[in-house]
């Protein structure tokens, strides 16, 4: 399986990077994991919330194939169980590569909704966009633990 994870902004956590690393280094023997990190744009630089989301969503559009099968993370988006979630990988692993994009400080563009195959809430509560991407990493490395029998999750 080949997953790539596009996140706007930087690491400004040095545990908090080292705590995905961690989950990557795990993933190795189950899937490719890439992380792409694309700058944010400022607010201050554009003058509005929408101009930020549309040069943002560009930018994101940029680094998605035809074949990718985009899976944008959105807080109005179906949230599944962890069981769930570990069905729902194995369900779309036949794609090329599967890529998942947390959006910016505003959320995203209407262009990458468009786009989405899927869109999926992580919860009704609100993370920060690092957070995000832990979480996310964790509940990929979760899935394939399930997936694979092993006794990291208990039902």
């Amino acid at each position: 399986m080949n997953i790539r994870i596009i996140q706007l902004g930087k690491d400004k956590d040095s545990w908090l990077k080292e705590a995905v690393q961690e989950y990557q280094k795990r993933l190795k023997p189950f899937c490719k994991l890439e992380i792409l990190q694309l700058p944010d744009i400022s607010v201050k630089e554009t003058g509005n919330s929408e101009l930020v989301k549309s040069k943002e969503g560009r930018a994101v559009l940029k680094k998605i194939e035809p074949t990718d099968h985009v899976v944008l993370l959105d807080e109005r988006g179906l949230q599944k169980s962890s069981l769930e979630f570990s069905r729902f990988l194995t369900n779309i692993s036949e794609a090329k590569r599967i890529v998942f994009v947390i959006g910016g400080v505003f959320g995203s563009s209407n262009e990458l909704k468009d786009i989405a195959n899927d869109c999926l809430s992580l919860s009704r509560m609100t993370f920060t966009h690092r957070m995000t991407r832990l979480i996310l990493v964790e509940q990929i490395y979760r899935a394939m633990m399930i997936n694979s029998g092993r006794q990291y999750h208990i039902e």
